[in-house]
């Protein structure tokens, strides 16, 4: 296979691991395609937590299992080497004497890291890595900043009005940017594990942090709420998502709501280590500016996604500022979406 071809046959395995978005975490999203002279004869991906990995899929989708001996594997990321919910990966492209695989990324999981590849080449594999790698690090940065800076990935979301404010004087936000907008965060709220807020948001948005605008799984809620002030009547303390609220009185636990302690040196940090414990993947912070700042002058961020509207409230409450590299800008109905990443940390 050329160079261009090997891309070619990557993209498509990429394509393929996003349709997993939002179901497998804490696993990584994975795509696989199957290639026997030139011609995809297998395609898979890991589609659910807990159930078959993309390898499995696509070897399972193969009509001629004959021919896999002589074809090469496409996966996103290298293929598991240890019994976790499912079999190694590993294993089984061995037992089907694959010719080739092609890995886009080494795995940073410590039970995987390299052992995968080893496995493969010891079993008489050819193995090259590195195709598509940029790529692959972008479609999985959940999964390689869990694993490597041993926290979620962390995303800042608001909307703030032409004249640069998140919210009025009285914290009244509604409606910054356009339906068309809130449904683009709802389906970004789907991505995600979590979703937090602080106490400002929950008292006076009173919102439900749920998917409702999207088909999609609801993140877990979470609440910064420190001295315990929110009314027990405002939805987040309906039950109906799992929620944790962290403060710095009380441990309790209850049908999908849990209280946290946490000392307040560092509570941000203290969050992200016990959501760490906890296996989440990723957070979606929603604000609003006293939470959205804490976390910026914390360095605690990897992803800033800010709508801007056309409209104007001339005085308020002004929106956070963050400085990274603008990775992309488009536009939503007439609101502007800029996506920010974080160089620093």
């Amino acid at each position: 296979m050329s160079i261009q071809e090997d891309i070619a046959f990557m993209d498509r395995a990429f394509q393929l691991a996003l349709k997993g978005t939002g179901n497998v975490s804490p696993n990584p999203i994975v795509g696989c395609v199957i290639v026997h002279d030139g011609k995809v004869i297998g395609e898979g991906w890991h589609k659910k937590y807990g159930e078959p990995h993309a390898e499995v899929n696509a070897v399972n989708s193969v009509e001629d299992k004959s021919l896999l001996s002589n074809s090469t594997a496409y996966v996103t990321l290298e293929p598991c080497a240890h019994f976790g919910k499912t079999p190694p990966c590993a294993d089984l492209l061995v037992s089907h004497r694959l010719k080739k695989v092609v890995i886009a990324n080494r795995d940073p999981f410590e039970l995987v890291d390299g052992t995968g590849i080893y496995k493969l080449e010891k079993g008489g594999v050819e193995v090259v890595v590195g195709v598509g790698q940029e790529k692959g690090l972008e479609i999985n940065k959940r999964f390689f900043t869990y694993h490597q800076k041993k926290r979620p990935y962390i995303i800042l979301k608001w909307a703030q009005t032409a004249d640069g404010f998140i919210a009025r004087e009285n914290y009244d936000s509604k409606w910054i940017s356009n339906e068309y907008s809130r449904k683009l965060a709802h389906k970004w709220r789907a991505e995600e594990d979590s979703i937090l807020v602080g106490t400002n948001t929950a008292l006076y948005d009173n919102p439900s942090l749920s998917v409702r605008d999207w088909r999609g799984n609801h993140p877990i809620r979470l609440v910064i709420d420190k001295s315990l002030k929110l009314d027990k009547s405002l939805n987040l303390f309906d039950r109906s998502i799992p929620t944790l609220i962290y403060n710095l009185s009380k441990d309790d636990k209850g049908q999908n709501l849990e209280y946290k302690k946490l000392d307040n040196n560092k509570f941000l940090e203290s969050i992200m280590g016990d959501l760490y414990e906890r296996k989440i993947g990723s957070v979606f912070v929603e604000g609003g500016a006293g939470v959205l700042n804490s976390f910026i002058e914390a360095g605690l961020w990897d992803e800033a996604r800010v709508f801007k509207s056309s409209n104007e409230f001339q005085k308020g409450i002004l929106a956070p500022r963050v400085e990274g590299r603008l990775e992309n800008s488009f536009d939503s109905k007439g609101d502007i979406v800029d996506i920010i990443k974080n160089v620093q940390y």
